[in-house]
């Protein structure tokens, strides 16, 4: 079938084949702002008009890992080291639910100097101030951790698969297996979290197919959350001669993931951000609905670099908030007021 067709038949509930996803991520001129204008419609019937501004605490840069493309990777001596103690962590969240927050986002390489029992400790300290969800994204842990953390009031997990070719994983992850990261995946939808992943666009060695298999993935993992964002070389790695990926790509398969996964939540990731000052706009209306923004001091921030990127002048969290709200509302959007769950979470009720 013709791609206005395709793309016709996608809005109404088809899944596409593989190949049909590589024919959505080939598109060029007209057919291309038919992707985007379709996407962009589908995005306001299923999500409303809203972006949801997501807080993220970055909260330590140690990492045992050895990722090919992270600026955080063990291996990386040049890296100035830091840990943000709990008391620390919980502060820094007070303020950002002071400010609005209505989720914090738990980050961290993987470092197993915060231990089951420090992380519960964090989650607990979170939840009592209030009606606030928490998303943890601090890597590989085994079923215990994930079982308790879930127990301790967690709401979501982010764990990107980066990408879903078995060659290229290893060669980008030599600590790790993608048969441990799904089943990791799997065991996180299994407890009940809302489950987030994602992947990046333009690694050496990725074709279109593979980007079309990584969005299949998510569909048949029913994402509550798919980050993709342009990868970014940087010089303390592996890959730091590698070339960047593609915004203009980066935006085809945020438009492809909107089309078939309707009411998965997309940010505008930092990294789209990064290669384009106008790359979050550009997101927004192609189907993207959340946003996030650092919450750890400005001492911190500039060391949690897994891709090189710019700092504008130090603001408080409240004052950054109100910068975005206002950029969002500048461009036509509205600011969600709520959590931000899923819309999955109330299928399943």
């Amino acid at each position: 079938m013709d791609l206005y067709r395709l793309v016709q038949t996608i809005c109404e509930g088809y899944v596409p084949t593989i190949e049909e996803i590589e024919k959505l991520l080939g598109a060029e001129g007209e057919e291309l702002t038919h992707i985007f204008n379709a996407a962009d419609k589908i995005n306001r019937r299923y999500n409303g008009n809203k972006v949801h501004i997501r807080g993220i605490i970055e909260f330590s840069n140690y990492c045992r890992a050895r990722c090919a493309y992270c600026g955080l990777n063990a291996e990386n001596k040049e890296l100035k080291r830091y840990r943000m103690e709990p008391d620390e962590i919980i502060e820094v969240a007070k303020e950002a639910v002071n400010a609005g927050y209505k989720t914090i986002v738990l980050q961290s390489g993987e470092d197993l100097w915060y231990t089951r029992e420090k992380i519960s400790y964090i989650i607990k300290g979170i939840k009592a101030l209030g009606d606030v969800a928490i998303t943890l994204s601090v890597g590989e842990r085994d079923f215990e951790n994930y079982r308790q953390w879930k127990e301790d009031g967690a709401d979501r997990f982010l764990l990107k698969h980066e990408t879903i070719n078995p060659k290229i994983y290893k060669s980008l992850h030599p600590h790790s297996t993608l048969r441990n990261r799904i089943l990791c995946l799997k065991q996180l939808k299994e407890l009940g979290y809302q489950t987030g992943s994602g992947f990046m666009i333009g690694l050496p060695g990725q074709t279109i197919r593979d980007i079309a298999k990584d969005i299949m993935f998510l569909y048949r993992l029913k994402a509550d959350m798919a980050g993709i964002g342009p990868f970014i070389p940087h010089r303390g790695t592996p890959l730091k001669d590698a070339q960047a990926g593609s915004n203009e790509l980066t935006l085809k398969a945020v438009a492809a993931c909107r089309l078939i996964l309707k009411t998965t939540h997309l940010p505008a990731t930092t990294a789209l951000r990064t290669l384009d000052g106008g790359g979050a706009e550009k997101a927004f209306h192609v189907g993207a609905n959340v946003i996030m923004l650092k919450l750890e001091p400005y001492k911190y921030r500039r060391l949690y670099e897994i891709y090189p990127k710019p700092f504008g002048k130090e603001k408080s969290i409240r004052e950054e908030r109100a910068e975005m709200e206002e950029f969002l509302r500048s461009i036509g959007k509205e600011v969600a007021q709520d959590r931000g769950d899923s819309l999955r979470l109330f299928e399943r009720l």
